[in-house]
Parts: C-alpha cells; sequence; structure tokens
C-alpha cells in the first residue's frame, strides 16, 4: 500500500489520530511525537467509549 501521507510505499500501516488516513509507520512515529497528539488521541478514545467506530479524528494539524 502507500501511505496517504509521504507517498512512501509500505507494508505496515496504520489509521491516522488525526484524521482518516492510512499512513506508514514512519509518519506515525512523527504523527506521535506532534504536540496535539494527546489531544487527538483522547478524542478518539472518548468517541469509541460513546460507540462511534466511524470517528473522523480531529483534524490533522497544517505543521504535520
Amino acid at each position: 500500500m502507500t501511505c496517504q501521507r509521504c507517498g512512501e510505499e509500505t507494508r505496515s500501516y496504520t489509521m491516522s489520530r488525526f484524521n482518516t488516513q492510512n499512513i506508514c509507520m514512519a509518519c506515525l512515529e512523527k504523527e506521535k511525537k506532534h504536540p496535539q497528539y494527546p489531544e487527538a488521541e483522547a478524542a478518539e478514545l472518548r468517541a469509541v467509549r460513546a460507540g462511534d467506530y466511524s470517528f473522523p479524528g480531529i483534524g490533522k494539524p497544517a505543521d504535520l
């Protein structure tokens, strides 16, 4: 698959916590270092606990 954020080919990927992009592990590591990551992680957890399994995220920061 192709990372929807950086465009690199990858065999390992996950969904972003900020939006619905499928991202590679390198992009995930960058995402985890972003200052808004804890906010995105908490928002996703609240949504899932409320039964929203299609949570679109809080939006990708412009500087990511």
